[in-house]
């Protein structure tokens, strides 16, 4: 005999299945049978979707991945102009040292 509001197999009208109905086992009265089969379809729903999941785990941590090697790489990049920066700075201080040299070394 069918389990209470499983109704038929098969719609005699449209010929299609019914809807699988969401149950929540700690209200209603399940026998042993019915929760060892329902931990058999979710272990087996688990087993389909695990590559998928895998693959997008993956994917995901290489995308994280390679953020992480851009930010540390532009870090580098951006010390490196600083330096540079500060190298023409100090070539330019040491320019209008010897312009002003100059102009005391021409002047009277």
């Amino acid at each position: 005999m069918a389990a209470p509001g499983a109704g038929d197999p098969l719609d005699a009208k449209s010929g299609n299945a019914p809807f699988a109905q969401r149950i929540d086992p700690s209200r209603e009265k399940l026998t042993p049978a019915q929760l060892q089969f329902m931990r058999q379809v979710q272990l087996a729903q688990w087993q389909k979707t695990l590559p998928q999941r895998r693959t997008r785990n993956i994917v995901t941590g290489l995308g994280i991945g390679a953020l992480v090697l851009a930010i540390y790489g532009y870090t580098f990049y951006s010390v490196a102009q600083e330096r540079f920066l500060d190298e023409l700075e100090d070539e330019a201080k040491a320019a209008r040292a010897r312009a002003l040299e100059r102009e005391r070394a021409s002047g009277p």
